[in-house]
């Protein structure tokens, strides 16, 4: 039987700008190009865990513009369930403005949409996508209170829960940190949320060691380059990248969440897990778009053999 993975989040029409560089603030830069690429947390990580064998379903709004039926059909496409991706009248769609470098790297600029309208009572309102799932997936480009209550109503399930804190929240509610299974931040969003600055391998076990005080049972940060850091009281370990051309970092991290919890969903080691999710994220940076590099299971596994 395939993994069952509900991921409670946003969708966005992801604009993306190739330029040279990235533009100072006051500085006007002509770009090479414009794509319009199905986007949002919530949606590319639902995406990733389908195209790596789950039972893939998302629990979103979508605005009632003509980016709301897109994006209804692009998962459908990657054979995401879309029972609780709800329509928002007289919302738009949440949009993100990327600009990409010609070294892949990125700046995003969000307008929420519909996706600041998923409301506690949407989730309470999909208990049964929580209920049916094995590990619920989450991040934080919905509501605050949206997130607490899928995380409460799927521990209350006996659901494992993971959750990406990205963009980092100002304060982290004691009630999520007891709902949450697995913490899932980058360096950025580590460094944030406790204060400690994680610029190598020694920042970020301090920083994993104060969200583990915070209550997080399981921290994995991901570093980027470097590779990602599984902490646990029982067990520590540094996973290393693996080495690709870079064209967008845009999603990998998005990747990596949805692979992780397949791997986990499906009983894997956390070393097998992490690389799993590591080699996944080292794919999705090959190509330009936030979905487009997200690998199938099948191109995943080809390249973990290579390696």
């Amino acid at each position: 039987m395939p993994a069952r993975i509900t991921v409670v989040g946003s969708a966005n029409m992801d604009l993306v700008l190739c330029a040279h560089r990235i533009p100072v603030p006051g500085e006007t830069l002509t770009g090479r190009s414009l794509r319009y690429v199905p986007g949002g947390k919530g949606a590319n990580q639902a995406v990733a865990a389908a195209r790596l064998g789950a039972e893939s379903r998302i629990v979103a709004r979508v605005g009632d513009d003509p980016f709301g039926p897109t994006l209804r059909r692009n998962f459908q496409d990657a054979g995401v369930g879309v029972d609780h991706l709800f329509d928002t009248p007289d919302t738009p769609t949440g949009i993100a403005v990327i600009i990409v470098d010609d070294n892949g790297q990125n700046t995003i600029v969000l307008a929420a949409g519909a996706n600041g309208v998923l409301s506690p009572d949407d989730v309470k309102n999909s208990r049964g996508a929580l209920r049916n799932a094995d590990y619920v997936l989450l991040q934080n480009e919905v509501p605050l209170e949206s997130t607490l209550r899928a995380a409460s109503l799927a521990k209350s399930l006996g659901r494992k829960t993971l959750w990406n804190p990205a963009p980092a929240p100002e304060a982290v509610p004691s009630e999520l940190a007891r709902a949450v299974d697995i913490i899932i931040p980058n360096e950025t969003e580590a460094s944030s949320l406790t204060g400690i600055p994680v610029e190598d391998e020694g920042g970020a076990r301090r920083a994993a060691k104060a969200l583990n005080e915070k209550g997080f049972g399981t921290v994995v940060i991901t570093l980027g380059p470097r590779g990602a850091l599984w902490v646990r009281s029982d067990k520590a370990f540094l996973c290393p990248a693996f080495e690709v051309d870079v064209v967008d970092t845009t999603a990998a991290g998005d990747t990596f969440c949805g692979a992780l919890t397949v791997a986990l969903a499906e009983g894997g080691k956390p070393e097998d897990a992490v690389r799993f999710a590591c080699g996944a994220a080292a794919l999705a940076v090959t190509k330009l778009g936030a979905q487009a590099g997200i690998p199938t299971r099948a191109e995943l596994e080809a390249f973990l053999a290579e390696r």
